[in-house]
């Protein structure tokens, strides 16, 4: 299992920004991870005291910099990127730390090239929490001064 060390080292989120612990499984398309960061009170997400559903994006997009990294064989923090859109996001459930397990987080690759990906997520724990698209520029600093 790869855990949360090696995760760290190879996203672009640091200390307490790292959300996921481990990565469950991965091959060319998809990737499973858990986390329980959700239930940290200090969790750098959290405001008012609370880690609302709509979190569940950045535990998705870590997913997808961590299924990158393992595509590309990194050994080091990918390049600094950014979220280009997030589609048919569905919430099932308001909050994400009044949940007492483990989260799973799935993320399926759709399409991607060196420049972006597009990835399908689902967030578990014992029901479906969150689901959506989201799609992400891979590499911020070689788009700048380029027109989309």
């Amino acid at each position: 299992m790869i855990d949360r060390d090696w995760i760290a080292a190879r996203i672009p989120h640091h200390g307490d920004m790292c959300l996921l612990h481990a990565v469950r499984e991965w091959d060319d398309q998809h990737i499973v991870c858990a986390a329980v960061s959700h239930l940290a009170r200090e969790n750098p997400l959290r405001a008012n005291g609370r880690l609302g559903i709509a979190n569940a994006i950045e535990y998705a997009a870590q997913a997808m910099a961590v299924h990158g990294a393992l595509l590309n064989g990194a050994n080091e923090a990918p390049k600094a990127g950014f979220l280009a859109s997030v589609r048919d996001v569905r919430w099932h459930r308001p909050r994400l730390d009044d949940i007492g397990q483990p989260l799973t987080i799935r993320a399926t690759r759709l399409s991607g090239n060196d420049v972006s990906v597009l990835y399908q997520f689902e967030i578990h724990a014992g029901e479906l929490l969150a689901s959506g698209r989201v799609s992400a520029i891979l590499d911020a600093a070689a788009l700048a001064g380029k027109t989309l």
